[in-house]
């Protein structure tokens, strides 16, 4: 299975100007734009939603599985470092699994779990930017009992607005992606300087953080467990980091500092913003708020009108989310058609844009079909809904990878690569697929992914049936490296 050494040795240092293969992306990122680009991609929706959620299955003791979601993440993100620099190609996940396997239906259901999770996460998203454009423009109260159907309503409207951005081109996006990052930065940075402030006052209380409440007769263990499968989605976003792997300069030196630095802020953050917040809010209150962070700015600085502007900066925090994760989804759907695996009219392209119109239209419906069903059918559990099935499908995922690296051991390349402990990828493999089990997830959760995965069977077996039946050829990937190329 090893690839051939000038082939490893064209995809990390360029194109060889005598080969008449295909050129290589353009080496462009720099180590400081790679680790903005993590940072920025972890940061957003699952800290500005989550952090109640977390904090109502164990009480002011939230950090802990803050933490443990942080270990677990970091030590799945070392398996990815091994693997990007190892293979630096576009393909993330779905390419391990395949080069360890070999099963092109395994690689298939790799890869539409990682499109599902960012469907889901962008409907997470989209809902808890909706709750916050209401608390901006103080709507909740004047609205009464139909502010949960103008949220929805809102909601849609975004992701109707981001799959216009999206037709239009991703230049845009691309652009405004540092600014994002930025604000999101920011957010989460008055949060902390609110919690030090209360602190300093002597409006807030730190032997909340050693607090430990459950929900009904749940033992530590199993609160623990459960929260820490929430508190995943905080972590989540590194990953897409390894399809930027052909356009980063020397990836091998640079993607292990990049990841493990950009992690590692983000992981302090978290626990800071974690304590600061159930030291400031009452843990009842931080729990029943559809936007904890917002109740930690008020509380903690109340005689500061500031609630207004932070509420503004959630919503540009989370925007950007929603715009990455629907990117990605379109543009997996467009090359999983194009490989042959998925029916061939999401492969559709706009001539004038050059953009995957089909998959951009399909994975807007689906996040449509998301946001409606989980919104009427589980009300005020949606964001815990939604973020919780992202963090299932990509435990499955980082699960898999982590199996891959331990395969993979025995294929040898011709180019230097940074190699994780032996030891880090069993425990990742463990801890990630005992997370997926019934006993951290809630049933909704899993029929939330079974249903997305249902609906990437059926178009598998739709296109498996024309391959077989029509064209008298095998459904496979073709090119199992450029999955993950837009």
């Amino acid at each position: 299975m090893s690839e051939p050494s000038e082939t490893a040795s064209a995809a990390v240092g360029g194109t060889d100007p005598s080969s008449t293969e295909e050129p290589t992306l353009k080496k462009a990122i720099t180590p400081k734009l790679l680790l903005l680009f993590i940072v920025g991609d972890i940061l957003g929706t699952g800290v500005y939603s989550l952090t109640g959620k977390v904090a109502g299955e164990v009480g002011g003791a939230g950090w802990i599985p803050i933490i443990i979601a942080f270990a677990i993440a970091m030590i799945s993100a070392l398996s990815y470092v091994e693997m990007v620099t190892k293979y630096p190609q576009a393909a993330g996940a779905a390419l391990y699994v395949h080069k360890a396997f070999g099963i092109h239906f395994l690689t298939f259901m790799v890869t539409f779990a990682v499109l599902s999770s960012g469907i889901t996460s962008a409907s997470t998203s989209a809902i808890f930017l909706s709750e916050n454009v209401l608390k901006a423009f103080a709507l909740e109260e004047s609205l009464g009992d139909s502010a949960g159907a103008v949220a929805t309503g809102i909601a849609l409207v975004f992701l109707v607005l981001v799959a216009l951005i999206n037709l239009r081109g991703v230049a845009e996006s691309v652009k405004a992606n540092v600014v994002l990052t930025f604000i999101e930065l920011t957010g989460l940075a008055l949060v902390i300087v609110v919690g030090f402030y209360a602190l300093g006052r002597g409006q807030a209380d730190l032997s909340q953080v050693v607090l430990f409440e459950t929900q009904g007769d749940k033992s530590f263990m199993m609160a623990v467990i459960g929260a820490t499968a929430l508190a995943f989605f905080s972590m989540v976003g590194f990953e897409d980091s390894v399809n930027m792997a052909e356009e980063t300069v020397d990836p091998v030196k640079n993607f292990p500092r990049a990841l493990i630095g950009g992690l590692s802020i983000t992981g302090v953050i978290y626990v800071l913003i974690s304590i600061l917040a159930v030291a400031v809010v009452p843990i009842g209150q931080l729990t029943e708020s559809t936007t904890p962070l917002l109740e930690v700015v008020k509380v903690g600085a109340p005689d500061i009108p500031i609630d207004t502007i932070f509420a503004f900066i959630s919503i540009f925090a989370v925007a950007n989310t929603v715009l990455i994760n629907m990117m990605m989804a379109s543009r997996l759907l467009y090359g999983m058609s194009k490989q042959g695996v998925l029916p061939g009219f999401l492969k559709g392209v706009l001539r004038g844009r050059r953009t995957p119109w089909a998959g951009i239209i399909f994975s807007t419906v689906l996040a449509f079909a998301l946001v409606l069903s989980v919104r009427y059918v589980l009300a005020e559990e949606t964001i815990a809904a939604l973020g919780g099935t992202t963090a299932l499908l990509l435990l499955a995922v980082f699960g898999m990878v982590n199996v891959s690296v331990l395969v993979l051991r025995k294929d040898k390349v011709g180019v230097r690569h940074f190699r994780t402990p032996t030891a880090l990828p069993v425990i990742g493999a463990i801890t990630s697929f005992a997370l997926v089990t019934p006993l951290a997830q809630p049933a909704q959760n899993y029929v939330i992914a079974g249903g997305l995965l249902a609906i990437g069977l059926l178009l598998y077996i739709v296109t498996w049936f024309y391959n077989s039946a029509v064209k008298a050829r095998r459904t496979r990937f073709h090119r199992p490296d450029d999955i993950g190329k837009p």
